[in-house]
């Protein structure tokens, strides 16, 4: 299928062959009808992909702050290697559609093949031709509305958002500043209300188009129209509401709120203009400064996105969904008009060519709808299995190469494993499999993948493919590590191996039933070069050791999907196994007791490990640290000699005499080069894992220990297996 696609590194556009997404329960799969270029927010990212670096540092410092944050906690080039690689990819545009459902998945009972719906979402809703659609980022369509009106559906539920954080009343005046898309929806919708609208844009056109949609009066903010316009509405009192529908950098929109609003008055800020308030206008006017978020309650928040978890409507009346419902109910009911805001249709293979027609100003507009193949049809005809490529038959691989597919292609997956495989000579990169179209196709171009798909059975399926790597969420490694085993796939699976002993033990039982024990667990510290050298001279082990290993793992950002927790288990759950995993490898030893204690609400851990030798180890999990300091510090005690081994970077031994490590660079090799290769050449050989499979279920085992121990107060034995 085709979507459009932009390279934010380069600012290349195209129209890009991706796989059909799959239909996964919670959701449709829809072919679109009509989708609308947001003409402000798809023309500034437009625009931004186009600058130089520093062009594009200047304008998302957020961005710049978070690489030296990485660069300090990661080294340079592990940062370098995580940010080229995002900037590389191809990224989707689009967020506001109108299309068929082709397929309906589990759990969703609202809609039915062949119905009509308007989709929302920037993950979701793109220019794209097919789409999997989430339940609460949809509402179908009554009758009697165009397709081409409904694509409005997003852009709409932002204007209605706006006005719902202005409340404004029957009788009031208001003004919107700025009348693109966004501000010419929101005059529509205030009018709709019963609300006196005054308009502010610089363009004559934009002002005309207001005017015939409602509004009393709009001009240039210079004109000293729009002044007098606001004195005589409003007795001089000035305007109950203002709603800042501008983008750009100019303070100006803020000022004139400030002047034209009445005492007390509401501020609304919709678009992404410039907010510095001048403070003694707004505070002598005790001024109501309020943000709308999108498209209204829900936005941001997976829980209701993507998991379908509505909020209860007496609590909160409007939810995206809703607001998109009422949009449409509204164009049904002839409430709003958006025919008038359409200045152009597009075919959908002329997409590139339209957005540099808009980036270059050749085409002036308001509203750009793309047409897609089949939109002028009554219904498009369901999916079926005949329709659904193929995929290619099966080509030889040269003798001593493994071909090799994967399984999740996230920015773990292309930063740190990836580009170490890409250029092995025994490896092909043979498919790759991602619920997103883009991503694969993305990994498809940078790292060579003679094919992309959405489809992991067929994956499975293929008897060509020598190993199966998973890197994935959390939850979906042990029963996709269950499947490869059962089809005879030597696994390499992203930590952890599973969330719960159900989920190992089913895991295990793949092993028995077929035989197959051929997996690796992505434990990469054993494997870093220079914690190898360290261990190598400290020397074989005498007595017991003490070892102290403090991990100072940070704050997660606000929207990571590793603070899912009723789905993808706790951050030490998905991670803690790293730590654990180093620790009994650097004793030679499985840990045969875990005791763990916390601070409140688990954000700091710490861990007693016992082994069966009467060493032990203490492992520091904290998230409350300075981000300054090191992530990783490990130190070793035994046999009157202490290892101290600094994140990384340097490692010294204390004993008879000092030695210590020569310093490394920012670069800290933490091990995926070589753990790779040990598993390539352990799959292409036939010799054994890496990692003795007895260790891997330990390491587990100890990891989920740990939550049994702070939930009891009381030591966890570990059972071997």
């Amino acid at each position: 299928m085709k979507q459009v696609v932009q390279n934010y590194k380069s600012g290349e556009l195209a129209l890009l062959d991706v796989p059909a997404p799959a239909c996964k329960p919670g959701g449709v799969l829809v072919r679109t009808r009509y989708s609308l270029i947001s003409t402000g927010t798809e023309l500034m990212k437009v625009s931004e992909a186009g600058m130089s670096l520093l062009g594009k540092a200047k304008a998302r410092p957020d961005q710049v702050a978070k690489v030296m944050q990485s660069v300090a906690a990661n080294g340079l080039s592990a940062t370098y290697r995580k940010v080229t690689s995002k900037l590389d990819s191809y990224t989707p545009l689009g967020y506001s559609l109108c299309g068929v459902v082709e397929e309906v998945g589990a759990g969703v009972d609202d809609v039915a093949v062949g119905d009509l719906v308007a989709c929302a979402g920037n993950e979701h809703a793109l220019h794209s031709e097919l789409n999997w659609v989430p339940k609460n980022l949809y509402s179908r369509v009554p009758e009697g509305v165009e397709p081409r009106h409904a694509a409005f559906g997003t852009v709409g539920s932002i204007a209605l958002q706006g006005v719902r954080r202005g409340e404004p009343r029957l009788g009031d005046v208001a003004l919107v500043i700025g009348l693109g898309l966004i501000g010419q929806l929101v005059v529509q919708l205030l009018v709709a209300s019963g609300v006196r609208v005054v308009g502010v844009d610089p363009a004559p056109a934009r002002c005309r188009l207001a005017e015939r949609l409602g509004a009393l009066v709009c001009a240039d903010p210079g004109s000293g129209l729009v002044d007098s316009a606001v004195g005589e509405l409003t007795g001089g009192h000035g305007v109950d509401q203002v709603y800042l529908a501008a983008g750009g950098s100019s303070n100006e929109p803020v000022e004139l709120a400030a002047k034209l609003a009445r005492d007390r008055a509401t501020v609304v800020d919709i678009g992404k203009c410039s907010l510095n308030l001048p403070w003694n206008a707004y505070y002598e006017k005790e001024l109501d400064v309020r943000f709308s978020r999108s498209y209204g309650p829900g936005r941001y928040d997976p829980g209701y996105e993507l998991e379908g978890r509505d909020y209860p409507i007496g609590y909160v009346r409007w939810t995206e969904r809703r607001n998109l419902e009422c949009f449409v109910d509204l164009l049904a009911r002839g409430r709003l008009d958006v025919e008038p805001l359409v200045s152009h249709v597009a075919d959908f293979g002329d997409a590139v060519e339209t957005y540099r027609q808009l980036s270059e100003g050749e085409l002036k507009a308001v509203a750009v709808l793309f047409r897609y193949p089949g939109a002028a049809t009554a219904a498009a005809e369901p999916v079926t299995s005949a329709t659904v490529p193929r995929p290619a038959p099966a080509r030889v691989t040269p003798k001593g190469r493994i071909r090799v597919g994967f399984i999740g292609a996230g920015n773990y997956a292309s930063s740190m494993l990836l580009p170490h495989l890409a250029e092995r000579e025994d490896v092909e990169l043979h498919r790759v499999v991602t619920t997103s179209a883009l991503s694969g196709a993305n990994a498809q171009r940078k790292f060579g993948f003679a094919e992309a798909s959405t489809d992991t059975a067929a994956l499975l399926a293929d008897p060509s493919v020598d190993a199966v790597f998973v890197v994935t969420r959390h939850s979906s490694h042990a029963e996709l590590t269950r499947q490869a085993l059962l089809a005879g796939k030597a696994v390499f699976v992203e930590k952890p191996l599973a969330l719960s002993e159900a989920e190992l033990e089913k895991v295990l039982t793949a092993v028995e039933e077929s035989g197959n024990d051929r997996v690796q667990v992505g434990f990469n510290r054993r494997f870093a070069p220079l914690l190898n050298q360290a261990r190598n001279r400290f020397g074989t082990r005498v007595g017991p050791a003490s070892v102290r290993y403090l991990v100072n793992a940070g704050r997660l950002e606000q929207g990571s999907w590793y603070n899912q927790e009723d789905t993808e288990g706790s951050r030490f759950a998905g991670e803690g196994g790293h730590f654990i995993d180093t620790v009994s490898w650097l004793l030679g030893a499985d840990p045969v007791s875990v005791y763990a204690c916390a601070t409140p609400g688990q954000a700091d851990l710490q861990l007693l490990l016992r082994y069966d030798d009467g060493s032990t180890a203490s492992i520091g999990y904290t998230t409350s640290g300075a981000p300054t300091f090191p992530k990783e510090t490990i130190d070793v005690t035994a046999d009157g000699k202490v290892l101290r081994f600094d994140d990384f970077q340097r490692a010294s031994l204390y004993g008879r005499k000092r030695s210590v490590s020569p310093k490394l660079p920012q670069g800290r090799d933490k091990g995926q080069a070589a753990e790779l290769a040990a598993f390539v050449e352990a799959v292409r050989s036939g010799g054994p894992m890496p990692v003795p499979l007895s260790s891997l279920v330990s390491t587990t085992l100890a990891t989920l220990a740990v939550h049994t121990s702070l939930a009891t107060g009381a030591p966890v034995r570990i059972e071997s297996r």
